[in-house]
Order: structure tokens, then sequence, then C-alpha cells
């Protein structure tokens, strides 16, 4: 293998593998190197109970998701409609659900995943596993190899390493000091997209695992449509997701759990009921479940009529990081020219969840990944394209 190729991509992620795609198209001699024995182990993870690719909304509502406006031009060129045909190209149909998320026909993530490194493949893309990043040498990349150390030294490189949660699948952000020591700022990691803690009594136990579903979760000035599940650990769930932002800096999460019926709706019904009937019997006649019932007499037993529209669940705060499904914080857009460029690093760009953005789950999280790396991608080929060749 040569010393020096002329573009290495490092991180055989979503990101990584978009970035030294956009660069074989120009020619280049790309090389991607990934820590583990395989590639892209979070994407065929994701995949497992569905591949959620995108979502097909309106721009104007689907850009809303992301709380960075440095994606926005950036999703512009690669969104939904873009990543649907791109998925097709692949030979992968996809189909739109009722919520608005796409997935592909086969709705796993490998049939993708396989078509993709064939065409890398054809490309010329070559691919080494077992390549662990462990720094710089001076300005070259240095790496612990399965045959020992190595360095290289190309002329572009891409870094697609990840966020830091689940670790066992890559993203551990050990690359966080050896940035800073070369002056890239790092807005400091916070879970996203994760669950919360909840100090259950032990009358819970028998629920755990269960869906709470047909609810509102509200979360401040959020109120949102949506289930979730009790576990062991506390609360997890898609409901619990969509308002993640709002929970992480607060104490507690109430639901309402008669979203369809007003207070006064909720009493005429109690009215017709007989006086001697008990509290749990109420509930179920108002049409509560097992859990909803558990949940009531868990944290509003002594009036749990009064709470059924506003049920408080306390919060112990989030699990911890690598137990979250995304991460906010990363490398800060000041860190980084329009092209996703480290300003303290020429010619080496970053993508992914490395940088500083967090989006809700529901194909947010993949679109951004792959079009922040065709976006990297294409700008690395063209300083590619611009650098003299070596002599």
């Amino acid at each position: 293998m040569p010393p020096a190729p002329d573009a290495l991509v490092i991180g055989a992620g979503p990101a990584g593998l978009m970035a030294a795609e956009e660069l074989a198209k120009t020619g280049a001699q790309v090389l991607v190197v990934e820590a583990k024995p395989t590639v892209a182990r979070k994407f065929l993870m994701a995949g497992k109970s569905g591949l959620n690719v995108t979502r097909d909304e309106p721009w104007e509502t689907f850009v809303t998701r992301y709380d960075c406006p440095h994606l926005r031009p950036i999703l512009a060129d690669f969104g939904p409609e873009q990543v649907q045909d791109w998925c097709r190209a692949l030979g992968q149909d996809v189909y739109t659900g009722s919520s608005g998320r796409v997935f592909p026909v086969a709705m796993k993530a490998s049939p993708l995943l396989r078509a993709w490194l064939q065409r890398l493949a054809a490309q010329g893309v070559e691919i080494r596993t077992r390549w662990r990043w462990t720094g710089f040498d001076g300005s070259a990349f240095r790496f612990d190899a399965p045959d020992g150390p190595r360095t290289l030294m190309p002329k572009v490189t891409v870094l697609a390493l990840g966020g830091a949660s689940w670790q066992r699948l890559g993203s551990d952000g050990a690359w966080v000091p050896w940035l800073e020591a070369k002056g890239v700022r790092i807005t400091p990691w916070r879970p996203a997209n994760m669950g919360f803690r909840v100090d259950w009594s032990h009358h819970m136990t028998p629920f755990f695992g269960c869906p709470v579903k047909g609810i509102a979760l509200i979360a401040g000035p959020r109120r949102e449509r949506g289930e979730f599940i009790v576990s062991a650990r506390g609360v997890e769930g898609g409901g619990i997701y969509s308002i993640y932002k709002y929970l992480r800096d607060a104490a507690t999460l109430h639901l309402d759990l008669l979203p369809d019926l007003t207070q006064d709706d909720i009493a005429r019904r109690l009215a017709k009921m007989k006086p001697g009937d008990s509290a749990t019997n109420r509930l179920r006649k108002l049409g509560l479940d097992r859990t909803q019932i558990a949940l009531v007499m868990e944290f509003a037993r002594t009036d749990p009529f009064a709470h059924i529209k506003h049920l408080p669940i306390p919060l112990q705060g989030p699990r911890p990081l690598d137990e979250a499904i995304s991460v906010a914080g990363g490398i800060a857009w000041d860190a980084l020219t329009p092209d996703l460029e480290l300003e303290a690093l020429p010619n080496t760009f970053a993508a992914g969840e490395m940088l500083d953005w967090e989006a809700p789950t529901g194909g947010y999280l993949l679109t951004a990944c792959w079009a922040t790396g065709r976006w990297a991608g294409q700008a690395a080929a063209r300083r590619l394209q611009e650098t003299p060749p070596r002599t």
C-alpha cells in the first residue's frame, strides 16, 4: 500500500463512506481506514429494526428539525429527495410510511451497505479495517495497524469518526484531545435522543418493558403525542426522544394520559360511576390500561383523578452519554470553514457526528451524516485538484 494516498478518510460509517465516494468520482486514490474489524457498525445496528433513511416532509419543516443553521445549505444540497434517489441508484427501492419516515423496501441496512461497498470497490476505493487512529506524528496521521504502527501523510484527509455514544460500535470520542492539541475548538458532549432515569418503587417492577401508548408527553412549552417504554432504568423510546431537549435541563416530565378528553369530560364520566368503585376500577373505566394505572398510582396515589391530564414523572437526569442514540457537541462551527475544513489543520475536513449539531431520530440523523460526508468529500476533492503533484 502506498505510504501517501491522495485522499485519506478516517472512519467507515455513513459520513466517511460518502466522503470517500465523492473523492473517488474525481479519480483520486482513496484510502478509508476503520478501527473496527468491519465497517458501518452503528449504521447496521440502527437498521436492525428498520432502516429509517430520511423523512418525507416539506423542506421548511424538515430543516427546522436541526438545531444548527450551518447545516441548511448542506442539507439543501443533499436532503430527503436526494437521499431517496441515492438509495434507488444502489438498487434499493424506498417507501414512505404513514408518519413520513422513509425506509428501504428491504427494511434492513445490510442490502444497502453491500450494494454501496460493491460500488465503492468498483470506483477503486480501498478500505482497511483494524486501523486505529492514535493521533499525530508531527503533521502525519499515526495509526495502530494489524502489521504494526503506521504513519500516513495524504494530500487531503476527511475525518468521520462519529461522536461519543455507542463506543462498542466505534464512536468513542478518543480523537477530541488530539484535535484540541492542534488548536481545534471542541464543544463539550451532551447526550441526545436518550432515555432518562426514574427512581421507581418496587411496585413498578412488573411493568418494566411495557409500552405507554395513546398519550401526550409534556416538557416545558412542548407537547407531543407519542409513546414510550417503562424500563428498569427509567423511561425511553420515541416519545421521550421527541422532547429530550426540553427534558435534558428539566426535572419533571408530565403526561396527559387521556389527551382526547378534557378535564370536564373526565369529571362527567366519573360522576356516572358507582361511588363504591375503587380508584383502580374507575381509572380502568376511563380507558387507562394497566401500565397507565400503575403510573398514576406510583406518582399520584393520594389524588389520582386530579392528575390524569398532567401526571408528573420525576426524572433523575439523562441516561449516560454512551447509551444515547446520538450526541450534541463536537467540533465547533467556528473551527470550520464553510467547506467543513478545519481552520487549524489545512487540507483536513470533518463530517458526520464529529460536528456540533443535533436532531431527533426519524431519519434526520442519517440524512445529515450522509449530507455532511458528501459536502466534505466534494470540498476535499476540489482541494485535491488544486494541489500541485508531488515532485
